[in-house]
């Protein structure tokens, strides 16, 4: 049996909260849930979630705020939640980042499909372009200008990890951690190797990797 989508349930209201894992966990689904964008965000900061259902009206900071948050550091798919199913709405869900949208009430099948249509879209090998750069995860190649960037796997993950989280700065103990794994015994002086073979063989190929792959003083490294 294959390892269970994780789900981040974000909503105030506990009743729905209850609803939506009664309808999600006999689906195969693992939930957790948060009742406010700051404890949301919180988590994501510290652990992996496969999708997150959002609501809009909450306390606090709202849906479209935590969304906003959320996306400058993590490009998890997002659900927006909200009972004012108006087009104002969608398209300013949309415009913030978020994937997909829906009203409530909703019935238990639209969820379930939205959910697992979205997974599968984001689960399909991505190919990214940066300035004549392609990272294509399908055929695990790196190119520029058609010439192939021989990147080794570990290198070729950590570059795929910073192009789909733009901007978003990884500490070394963070990049240790999602590429390597919480149990690995790996140095921060790997994760600086790592770092300094992409620029190299970046550069021998001519891509300009230094305006885009770069050191953030005492934090870590960042895609600019």
């Amino acid at each position: 049996m294959g390892k269970l989508k994780k789900l981040l349930l974000v909503d105030d209201e506990i009743r729905m909260v209850q609803l939506l894992k009664l309808y999600l966990e006999p689906n195969g689904y693992e939930c957790i849930t948060k009742t406010n964008g700051y404890e949301a965000i919180n988590y994501l900061e510290n652990h992996e979630v496969d999708l997150v259902l959002l609501d809009i009206m909450m306390p606090g900071i709202d849906g479209w705020e935590t969304a906003k948050l959320i996306r400058g550091f993590s490009n998890v798919p997002i659900i927006m939640l909200t009972a004012m199913d108006q087009t104002t709405d969608v398209v300013k869900g949309l415009g913030i980042g978020a994937d997909d949208y829906i009203a409530k009430p909703f019935e238990e099948e639209v969820l379930l499909a939205r959910i697992k249509a979205l997974l599968r879209r984001m689960g399909s090998p991505s190919k990214i372009e940066e300035d004549g750069l392609i990272w294509d995860e399908g055929n695990h190649e790196l190119t520029f200008e058609d010439e192939v960037i021989n990147l080794t796997p570990k290198e070729f993950e950590m570059l795929g990890l910073l192009l789909h989280n733009k901007k978003a700065v990884f500490s070394r103990e963070k990049l240790i951690e999602r590429i390597w794994g919480l149990e690995a015994n790996t140095e921060g002086r790997t994760v600086d190797s790592h770092i300094r073979n992409i620029r190299d063989k970046c550069r021998k190929a001519g891509f300009p990797i230094d305006d885009h792959l770069l050191t953030v003083w005492g934090l870590g490294y960042k895609w600019e």
